[in-house]
């Protein structure tokens, strides 16, 4: 090769670690090899997926952990479809990806080829941006574009499908282009006037709430958040994605609001007069019933992403723009406030809640969850979805920042061993604890493979209930269980399935039991699967709905 020249696949390397990525996560083939062969001369880490959906989930699993843009990496047809469901739970979570696949040549697109699938056109409804490269000198910098895209505004996922013929082409480095992003330019100060009245609305409050969706994490407005809510004396609530934007021990934060949330706090959302929503995007699993929803409310909606402001709720204020920048204005201009009564009304109502009885030494997936917490040591958990993803959301007691993750908005199962695999890789020095059910865990239970042979520290819980337990209980609470498909039996032997991959296998099956694993020095390091099997103690301790003015019993499915 000439001297000045470089050939597509090595550019795109070259460009990922100008721009800092030091791991991808990938499974090769056929139209993406000429990217592993660049990859071998590169100080880019790879960690090799056993599934195209187990490295999308673990890119993103990097990303949520660490903040950085998580990459993916996969081949053209079978290997770019496997990338979807990861890349759709990224989108739904705004989480900053870049997915790279390998394209058939040019000259085969449109032919049927084989291992020819249109990506870009199946990826459009589910990536903040997508484009086929075709010309080997923009490589760089639609790469350059792509993290630009992704990691700014309101974060996502971004796909470029490169074709294997591009890969290999050679181009002089001069004509690369340069980055041209018209009509892309995220607002980020908030409108000045709007915080202003924002600030006299709340300061007249006299039963305000804050509801602190996943955009705080995001933005990392964790500190300006707590000396905001503690300044003008507002009471919190967090949807499911803003679980840790403030400590779930701060005496502001009311807990979890929603379809699966704590009494007091969807009858704080029902009483409150002002309600400044931060980052939160109003799903349905928030605010249950859109008509009845805003009500009596005057509703302030912060967010970066215009199109998310009055989509689905009515809106009195709203102001678009980085929420670390318009709290720390809102938090210089308000006033230290009081609302001693409002918040003693709201202690009431928590005071008055029941509670989940769990029993002493019958194993229950709160007694699990409450026993672990007593002997880790700064966790970083990763959870499942299903009954102990809503478990885990009430149970697990956790400081401010990045330290819970889960699939939110896609609600995808399979997510949490490889996203905690890519946690791991991002942060060594954490102790990754997963917690996942027994139906969940075996859709990407091969990760396991990976994560032995990276030596990462990962302890995984299944709650093993023998049954897809949030089924179950749908089934129980609306369909009076008339035809039971969440049986999943018993005779899955989960440590000998570890223990043939390369990991350590456990079983326990009362509180004594966990406790004494607990207490073994040598679970904190490497990969543990610990199979709990759960009794049958409290399977149904938190309803799915709260009964309230706001949150009444939901058609489910159209059946009552």
């Amino acid at each position: 090769m000439k001297k000045g020249r470089t050939y597509g696949a090595k550019a795109l390397i070259k460009t990922l670690e100008k721009l800092g990525v030091e791991v991808i996560f990938g499974y090769p083939g056929g139209a993406n090899l000429p990217i592993y062969e660049a990859l071998a001369s590169s100080s880019i880490k790879h960690v090799l997926a056993r599934h195209e959906q187990g490295a999308s989930h673990m890119a993103d699993g990097y990303a949520r952990a660490t903040g950085k843009v998580g990459v993916c990496l996969a081949t053209s047809g079978p290997g770019a479809t496997n990338l979807v469901t990861g890349i759709a739970t990224a989108y739904m979570d705004s989480v900053p990806m870049l997915a790279i696949t390998g394209q058939v040549p040019r000259s085969n697109i449109g032919t049927d080829a084989f291992q020819e699938v249109d990506t870009t056109g199946i990826t459009i409804p589910i990536t903040k941006h997508n484009l086929l490269v075709q010309e080997v000198k923009e490589i760089p910098s639609r790469i350059e574009e792509a993290f630009h895209i992704a990691s700014t505004g309101r974060k996502g996922p971004v796909l470029i499908d490169i074709p294997k013929d591009v890969l290999f082409q050679e181009f002089n480095l001069p004509d690369i282009k340069e980055i041209v992003l018209e009509g892309y330019n995220p607002n980020s100060e908030g409108h000045p006037g709007q915080i202003k009245r924002a600030v006299k609305t709340l300061e007249h409050a006299k039963k305000p709430l804050i509801i602190a969706g996943g955009g705080i994490i995001a933005s990392e407005s964790f500190d300006v958040l707590r000396q905001f809510a503690e300044k003008a004396n507002i009471p919190l609530t967090h949807t499911f994605m803003g679980k840790t934007a403030l400590a779930d021990n701060h005496p502001l934060n009311l807990g979890m609001c929603g379809y699966h949330g704590k009494v007091v706090s969807n009858q704080a959302i029902d009483q409150a007069d002002v309600i400044l929503a931060l980052g939160a995007r109003f799903s349905n699993r928030h605010t249950i019933n859109l008509d009845t929803y805003p009500g009596h409310r005057k509703i302030i909606h912060v967010d970066i992403d215009p199109a998310e402001i009055g989509k689905n709720v009515e809106t009195l204020l709203p102001i678009v723009g980085d929420l670390k920048q318009i709290l720390t204005r809102l938090n210089d201009l308000i006033k230290p406030c009081k609302h001693p009564d409002w918040i003693s009304h709201l202690k009431d109502i928590d005071s008055r809640a029941l509670l989940p009885v769990v029993p002493e030494n019958e194993l229950t997936q709160i007694g699990t969850m409450r026993i672990m917490q007593e002997y880790l040591d700064n966790p970083l958990f990763v959870t499942d979805v299903g009954r102990h993803q809503m478990f885990a959301a009430h149970e697990i007691k956790l400081p401010s920042g990045r330290h819970f993750l889960s699939s939110g908005g896609l609600g995808t199962m399979g997510f949490s061993f490889p996203a905690a695999v890519g946690a791991a890789v991002g942060m060594p020095d954490r102790q990754i604890v997963v917690i996942a059910g027994d139906g969940s865990f075996v859709m990407n239970c091969q990760e396991i493979i990976t994560a032995t042979e990276e030596k990462l520290n990962i302890i995984c819980f299944i709650m093993n209930d023998s049954k897809l337990g949030m089924i179950a209980q749908l089934q129980d609470e609306f369909y009076k269980s008339s035809f039971d498909i969440s049986d999943l039996g018993s005779f899955v032997d989960f440590p000998k399935m570890a223990e043939s991959m390369g990991a350590q296998g456990h079983r326990v099956v009362t509180s004594a039991d966990l406790r004494e694993l607990m207490q073994d020095k040598d679970l904190y390091k490497g990969v543990h699967i610990v199979d709990c099997v759960i009794g049958k103690g409290g399977e149904h301790a938190y309803p799915m709905v709260r009964g309230n003015s706001i949150l009444d019993i939901v058609e489910e499915g159209g059946v009552k």
